[in-house]
């Protein structure tokens, strides 16, 4: 059976095009300059390049090969949405049409017009369910009473945030929002809010927008998370179980337990 994937960066497309192979599945990926990991290429059919905005040529590609059902993986840096796009007829007509500009509502819309075209977009983890985060509190560490207030508020903030559409993630401490995650990213947010709490500690709250569309751009979280948040001094992360993902996580567990960095899965049911 043949699959489409429609590749940003980041090692998620790789995961899944090699657990598609073991599946039976043929990928067909289409990736996106300054984007897609070149290395995609080993593990599917056929690997086209697309700008950003070819949507007509992208259309074509799928349906020349066959493809009626598809995934959206990986990460889009969102600077080069300004910079790297090359819109054609049928980009602009769908960017007119589209009500609300922002992230799922563009996405979703983008899928609801490739189902018009006969493609199905399905949910990106419907091969890999193992990378479902788990609820409960992953390592051996686990938050102080301080940190708790902070993570029960900091939840409560980053569903608000959500609503609009800015972002995913927030750095606290001490009942204070020291950084929000917008264009920048989940990492430079972690950076830029370390350096607020002038690494005496912040926790680190990334969760699914309220509305989310549960088929892509799910809140993702590695290895290079930890790394980032030991830089920063970061001593917890919250992260959303069941809808939210994460790479790595036995690595991850590793290098919280070193760093003394608490993990949790939690739901609404835990704050």
């Amino acid at each position: 059976m043949n699959i489409g994937l429609i590749a940003g960066g980041g090692q998620f497309p790789l995961l899944f095009s090699q657990k598609a192979n073991e599946k039976g599945y043929k990928v067909f990926a289409a990736g996106f300059n300054t984007e897609t990991d070149p290395l995609l290429s080993d593990h599917v059919e056929e690997l086209q390049w697309f700008y950003l905005g070819q949507v007509t040529k992208l259309i074509r590609y799928f349906k020349h090969q066959g493809i009626s059902q598809a995934v959206m993986l990986g990460s889009i840096k969102k600077n080069n949405i300004f910079k790297d796009i090359r819109p054609d007829f049928k980009a602009l007509s769908f960017i007119a049409k589209t009500a609300l500009t922002h992230d799922d509502s563009i996405l979703t819309s983008f899928a609801d017009l490739l189902l018009k075209e006969g493609i199905k977009i399905l949910p990106s983890t419907f091969l890999l369910p193992e990378l479902i985060c788990p609820r409960g509190c992953w390592t051996k560490r686990k938050p102080n009473k301080a940190e708790h207030k902070d993570i029960i508020e900091g939840w409560r903030l980053a569903k608000e945030i959500g609503k609009l559409d800015i972002g995913q993630c927030l750095v606290m401490a001490n009942g204070t929002v020291l950084a929000i995650e917008a264009i920048e990213g989940t990492d430079s947010a972690i950076k830029r809010g370390g350096l607020l709490s002038r690494n005496s500690g912040c926790i680190v709250v990334k969760l699914s927008k309220p509305f989310q569309d549960l088929r892509f751009d799910l809140p993702s979280s590695g290895s290079q998370t930890i790394r980032t948040m030991h830089e920063a001094g970061a001593t917890v992360l919250v992260l959303e179980a069941g809808k939210s993902i994460s790479f790595d996580r036995e690595e991850m567990i590793s290098l919280a337990d070193q760093y003394h960095i608490s993990i949790l899965g939690y739901t609404e049911e835990d704050i």
